[in-house]
């Protein structure tokens, strides 16, 4: 079986990247684009950086942004029948990893209206054309949405997420800049870089693992264990080292698969709305000592990139505690909770059920089970 890696076609980075959006408008001929974000983006401005490079350059425009922070089923179908009646020719997403998810989603369906039910996009959809093209600017150092074939929607009437993955829903454009995530707030910016990690652990931990998808999750771990707590306070040197290292952990992560960790976070916020990083970042060092004996010698990389010293003269079980150390205290120091009180016992077949049934659950490097899996939400409790 060959391994595959799946990118964007052109990304860029960089403080001011946002100028090369008009340039590759031009270059591409759109005549009217579709601008997909979410209403505090607009109402703070953040969407307007863009908006106005358009309105100088007189691209024509619609702005859409009834967009949830789990965005829904009718949010896609919302935007589908805006984008119709706009008519547009492009999509620009601007925000996390909701914005990107539901644009992702809109792009698939209009070039591929066989699946206007946007529950038939789950799983591995067999579509024939790419999305929409489409150009991904984050405001979040998180999702990597940007540059990952997976986009997940809520299924409020069901209660649950689900998971959708297609080499045809890629952005074609990346912009990477991060003067987009100035703005982010302290927890957002925690709760978002914990996804990252979270990103870069599983990716290299998982069942599909491979030499080229390592070298990207060492080095996204090794940028975001120096950057993310500067990132938090707002730094300069922070955010620029995070925009690079959550879209470096998306280009791994998107070719092999995650893990339990996010099979869990998925149902937290399906059920709890509990913010996805944060849900991610409670999961990741309970689900790390669950899959350590399945690792190898992994968490002593792990261990490495986090910063870790004296790894090589370390055991097997001291360098596996060792990284999870290092991650739980990453985590506090950004300031993620530790437990999730919403979580009821009464909750956990429902939960866990749908926990086992999620996408990322096959990639776990350790089989699982639903009865392992509700252990693993009393922990949060």
């Amino acid at each position: 079986m060959a391994n595959r890696i799946v990118l964007n076609t052109v990304s860029y980075h960089g403080a001011g990247a946002i100028s090369e959006i008009v340039n590759v408008a031009k270059a591409k001929e759109f005549k009217h684009i579709f601008v997909a974000s979410d209403p505090d983006l607009v109402k703070f401005g953040v969407t307007g950086k863009v908006t106005s490079l358009l309105d100088e350059a007189k691209i024509p425009y619609t702005i859409y942004s009834n967009i949830k922070p789990n965005p829904t089923i009718q949010n896609v179908q919302d935007g589908v029948q805006a984008f119709k009646d706009c008519g547009a020719d492009s999509i620009v997403a601007i925000g996390g990893g909701s914005s990107m998810d539901t644009a992702k989603a809109i792009g698939i369906i209009i070039t591929n209206p066989e699946f206007a039910d946007v529950r038939s996009l789950e799983g591995v959809a067999p579509t024939k054309n790419h999305a929409v093209p489409t150009i991904a600017v984050p405001t979040t150092a998180g999702t990597a949405a940007e540059v990952t074939i997976n986009y997940v929607i809520t299924d409020v009437e069901k209660e649950r997420k689900f998971v959708c993955v297609d080499e045809n829903d890629i952005p074609e454009v990346a912009v990477i800049d991060p003067e987009m995530m100035s703005s982010m707030p302290k927890g957002l910016t925690a709760a978002t870089g914990m996804d990252a990690l979270t990103h870069a652990i599983e990716g290299y931990t998982t069942k599909a693992a491979w030499e080229m998808t390592d070298m990207f999750h060492l080095e996204a771990i090794r940028l975001i264990s120096q950057n993310l707590r500067g990132a938090v306070e707002n730094t300069k040197e922070g955010r620029e080292g995070m925009a690079l290292a959550q879209y470096i952990a998306g280009m791994g992560f998107s070719n092999v698969g995650l893990g339990i960790a996010h099979s869990i976070a998925h149902t937290l916020g399906a059920h709890y709305d509990t913010p996805h990083g944060v849900a991610c970042a409670m999961m990741l060092p309970i689900v790390m000592e669950y899959n350590q004996e399945y690792t190898g010698e992994r968490y002593r990389e792990i261990a490495r990139a986090m910063g870790v010293e004296g790894v090589d003269s370390m055991s097997q079980a001291e360098y596996r505690k060792a990284a999870i150390e290092a991650v739980k205290k990453l985590s506090a120091d950004v300031g993620i909770p530790a437990k999730n009180d919403k979580i009821k016992e009464e909750d956990l077949d429902v939960l866990a059920a749908d926990a086992f049934a999620d996408a990322c659950c096959p990639g776990n490097p350790r089989d699982t089970n639903v009865e392992e899996l509700k252990e693993l939400y009393r922990k949060i409790m």
